[in-house]
């Protein structure tokens, strides 16, 4: 059996070390390094660099997947000039994500259609890019994933999963009134995660904050959760016209 070329040992090296990363671009580097672009570190440095790349996608890939985001929008894919009235300045401040690390909240409102949801899955879709962990989130499945922990006793594993991440991101709150459980549960939430550092909440809602109140049976309760939550939280009111429209089936886009 004839001896592996310098190359194909190379290679074979480079996977037992867990530097596979380096093969995508093995060939291309060392083609640099024979016509002489490349010295014998920069060849070195380059092909670290590309590891590291490599690396660094693959941590992004797994965030995203474990972040449930609905669609794979973006702030780059948002048209701002869409609707005129929109708090653009407000959220490309916010982009910076310096609301995660402070642990403040974010509560998007404003009639359906106007691009809540995308704004809040552009953010998270950031925060995944910008090594946070992230999960979104309907409130109906969060209020349904903590009532689940009640009958088969999983309810403090559950409640630790969804305090975890660095941004939680609720989507279609205060829809319906909330029921005296549901409200004791979004308590024991909130209380793991609001003002605490690296644990944000985005919240995207049709109904003004002021309207909430009255959605808990219990004012005592509702009172405690919405002073934290309202009073911790960047309040960014999005009016206009809906998007829906111009992406019905057969319309042309813009």
């Amino acid at each position: 059996m004839s001896a592996p070329t310098p190359d194909r040992a190379l290679a074979s090296v480079l996977r037992a070390l867990g530097l596979s990363g380096m093969l995508d671009t093995l060939e291309v580097r060392l083609a640099e390094a024979r016509s002489g672009r490349l010295g014998h570190l920069e060849f070195l440095e380059v092909l670290c660099q590309d590891e590291l790349a490599r690396r660094e996608a693959t941590k992004v890939a797994r965030r995203l997947r474990a972040a449930h985001l609905p669609s794979e929008a973006t702030l780059e894919s948002f048209d701002f000039a869409f609707n005129a009235k929109l708090p653009v300045a407000q959220i490309r401040d916010l982009a910076r994500l310096g609301f995660i690390e402070a642990g403040e909240g974010l509560i998007l409102y404003g009639p359906v259609g106007v691009g809540k949801t995308h704004l809040a899955t552009g953010l998270g879709h950031l925060a995944c890019r910008r090594g946070f962990e992230v999960l979104f989130t309907s409130c109906s499945r969060l209020l349904a994933e903590l009532s689940g922990g009640h009958a088969d006793h999983s309810f403090e594993a559950r409640l630790h999963r969804l305090a975890k991440p660095a941004l939680l991101i609720v989507d279609d709150w205060a829809m319906r009134e909330f029921s005296a459980l549901q409200a004791d549960d979004l308590y024991e939430l909130l209380c793991e995660r609001i003002g605490r550092p690296g644990k944000a909440l985005i919240l995207t809602s049709n109904r003004s904050p002021a309207d909430w109140y009255p959605l808990f049976p219990n004012a005592v309760v509702g009172e405690s959760i919405l002073d934290r939550l309202v009073n911790s939280s960047h309040h960014l009111l999005l009016e206009g016209k809906s998007y829906r429209p111009t992406r019905r089936p057969g319309r042309t886009q813009p």
